[in-house]
C-alpha cells in the first residue's frame, strides 16, 4: 500500500519500526520525498547510503498507512497543520538538525520561519528571581526586537512564565508539547495554551493518544533547541531538562545563554556551571542578548546608497540576493539570512563562504555576517 500524499507517507514513515528520526530524514533526503521512499522502496539500498534490506522490510507496513490516514483526518478536522520535511512551512532552523522529526503538527497562526526565534527554558520550581527575569527580559526584548518568537515547553515554572510574558508584551509564542494535540498538559495551563493560538501556537511531533511520558520530554527538548536561533536557560538546578536543552543547542551549533544566580542558590547551580564551563554565555539583560545575536545592527545612513550592484559584477543571482538583504537590514545571523533569502542552510553556508572569499562579507562572532563596503 502507498499514497501520493506526502503527509500520509511521511506519517507512515514515522510509524515504521526500526527506522528512527535520523534514518527517516536520511531516507527523505536521499529519495527526494517520503512518497518516493515508499514508491521505490526496493531501490532504497542502492540509492541511499547506509540503507539495507532491513529498511525495505520495515517499509512494507500497510498498518502504518492506516494509522497515518486516521491521524491526518484528525488533523484536518481540527485545523491542525501537518508539516513534512519538504513543506516550506516546516521550521527551516530545525531542518539543519540530523534528528529533525519527519512530521510536525502545528495549531496556531504563526510563521514558524519568522526572522527571530529564541527559546527560554528553566526549572519547574521557578523562584521570584527567575519569574522577574522572564518578565523584564521579554518586556525589553519586545521593545528592542518586536515580533521575536518566544519558544518554550508549556511546563510549570520558567516555561509558562516565558509564554505569559510573551503574550503580555505582544510577542508571538510557541509551546512545543511532549504529547499529541488531542490534550493539553498540564491542564492548568490550558487557558494560556488557548491564548497562544491567536499569537503563536502549539507544536508537537507526537500523534494523538500519546501520553506525556518522561522520555517524550527529552525528545521534545531537541525541537525547542533546534527550531530557535538561541536557547536561554533562566534557572536550573544541577540536573534538569533545561540543561539537556542547552546541551542539544550546543550540539546543533546554536547560541546558548544562561542567567547567573547566587552561588548558594540551588535553582542557579545549573546556570552557573554552564557559564563556568564556557557552555553558555552569561546573560543579564535583553540589550546584551540583542547585541550578542547581532539583532541590533542596522545599516548606517547613506551606506545603502554607497553599495551598489555594479560594485559586485561577479556575484551570482543568489549571492546578489544575500548582499541586497544585508544592505537593507544590516548585520544578520545566518539563520535570519536563510529565512529572508529563502535559501536552504546547506546552500547558504556555501554562498557565505564564497562571498567571504570574494571579500564581500565578513563572518563575525555568533554566526553573524557583516557586509563589507
Amino acid at each position: 500500500m502507498t499514497s501520493s500524499d506526502e503527509r500520509v507517507c511521511s506519517l507512515a514513515l514515522m510509524l515504521c519500526p526500526g527506522i528512527g528520526h535520523i534514518g527517516a530524514k536520511r531516507l527523505v533526503e536521499g529519495m527526494g520525498s517520503a512518497v518516493e521512499v515508499f514508491r521505490r522502496r526496493t531501490e532504497v539500498p542502492q540509492l541511499v547510503p547506509g540503507a539495507n534490506a532491513q529498511v525495505v522490510t520495515a517499509l512494507d507496513n500497510p498498518s502504518a498507512f492506516s494509522r497515518a490516514e486516521a491521524e491526518l483526518n484528525f488533523a484536518e478536522k481540527n485545523g491542525i497543520a501537518c508539516l513534512t520535511l519538504t513543506d516550506p512551512a516546516y521550521p527551516c532552523r530545525l531542518l539543519e538538525c540530523d534528528d529533525a522529526p519527519t512530521v510536525l503538527f502545528f495549531k496556531g497562526n504563526l510563521n514558524l520561519n519568522s526572522l527571530r526565534v529564541v527559546s527560554m527554558v528553566g526549572t519547574r520550581r521557578a523562584s521570584e528571581y527567575g519569574k522577574r527575569f522572564c518578565a523584564d527580559f521579554v518586556r525589553d526584548l519586545a521593545a528592542l526586537c518586536p515580533d521575536t518568537v518566544v519558544v518554550s515547553g508549556l511546563a510549570y515554572g520558567i516555561d509558562i512564565h516565558a509564554h505569559r510574558a510573551a503574550l503580555a508584551n505582544g510577542l508571538p509564542t510557541v509551546a512545543v508539547l511532549a504529547h499529541g494535540l488531542d490534550r493539553i498538559y498540564p491542564y492548568v495551563h490550558r487557558k494560556t495554551a488557548v491564548d497562544m493560538l491567536t499569537n503563536g501556537g502549539l507544536l508537537t511531533e507526537f500523534l494523538t493518544g500519546t501520553s506525556p511520558d518522561r522520555y517524550n520530554f527529552v525528545s521534545r527538548n531537541r525541537i525547542v533547541a533546534g527550531m530557535s536561533d538561541a536557547t536561554i536557560v533562566v534557572e536550573s538546578a544541577a540536573k534538569g531538562g533545561s540543561l539537556i536543552t542547552a546541551s542539544l543547542a550546543q550540539c546543533y551549533h546554536k547560541d546558548c545563554f544562561a542567567v547567573p544566580g547566587r552561588v548558594d542558590d540551588e535553582h542557579s547551580q545549573g546556570c552557573n556551571r554552564l557559564i563556568r564551563d564556557n557552555k553558555a554565555a552569561l546573560l543579564q539583560t535583553a540589550e546584551e542578548f540583542v547585541q550578542a545575536m547581532g539583532w541590533a545592527s542596522a545599516p548606517q545612513r547613506g551606506k545603502t546608497d554607497a553599495i551598489q550592484r555594479d560594485l559586485f559584477p561577479e556575484l551570482t543571482e543568489e549571492e546578489d540576493r544575500v548582499v541586497r538583504i544585508l544592505i537593507r537590514q544590516g548585520d544578520l545571523h545566518i539563520n535570519n539570512l536563510v529565512v529572508e533569502a529563502d535559501i536552504p542552510i546547506s546552500r547558504m553556508t556555501a554562498l557565505l563562504f564564497e562571498l567571504e572569499m570574494k571579500g564581500v562579507v565578513k563572518a563575525q562572532a555568533g554566526g553573524t555576517y557583516h557586509l563589507l563596503g
